[in-house]
């Protein structure tokens, strides 16, 4: 089995934020498979789904952003799932909005729900999908910029951006990472 596990943070006030690209994607890769994530275990929302004939676990953990690690470690421990099998989707102040990056592995690069991955997970060797938001303008500090809603026409941007991704999920579970970067970095 695979994961696929957005990061993001729980709650209405948190649904079109920056900071919850994770979600997103884990939203509308549901949706392309009519899944709902309506299972509530191991400190996430999951939901299962046959990506060809590939069973992937859908996983949005509800630990907060700063906690995602504790639910990836829970994850793992029941599902048996190694930590090369789980693809962890997250945002990325440091990609312009309307990118996305395939890495194998990596740091945290400050992100602090990736470091918690990381911690949880005692390993860096995890798949990452990182959706690119922007850096913030000037004078709005990281914190703020990453909790802040899209503006509508970087909504209208995030659409096709939540679309590659989900063509980039396909592609990293049926044909491996190593053409998923080869399509889509």
């Amino acid at each position: 089995m695979k994961v696929i596990m957005g990061l993001g943070n729980p709650g209405k006030e948190y649904e079109r934020t920056r900071h919850n690209a994770g979600f997103l994607v884990v939203d509308a890769v549901a949706e392309k498979y009519r899944v709902k994530l309506d299972l509530y275990n191991l400190d996430c929302l999951l939901g299962k789904v046959k990506i060809k004939e590939k069973e992937v676990l859908l996983a949005k953990p509800l630990t907060y952003m700063n906690l995602s690690g504790v639910a990836a470690r829970k994850i793992s421990s029941r599902y048996k799932v190694k930590v090369e099998e789980m693809l962890v989707v997250n945002d990325d102040a440091d990609l312009e909005l309307g990118r996305i990056k395939i890495s194998r592995d990596g740091g945290d690069a400050g992100h602090l729900g990736v470091r918690s991955v990381i911690e949880n997970m005692e390993s860096k060797n995890f798949p990452r999908l990182r959706i690119g938001i922007g850096k913030p303008p000037q004078n709005v500090p990281l914190r703020e910029y990453v909790l802040q809603e899209f503006s509508p026409e970087e909504w209208r941007i995030m659409q096709n951006v939540l679309q590659r991704a989900v063509s980039a999920v396909e592609k990293i579970i049926t044909e491996g990472i190593e053409k998923a970067m080869l399509n889509f970095n």
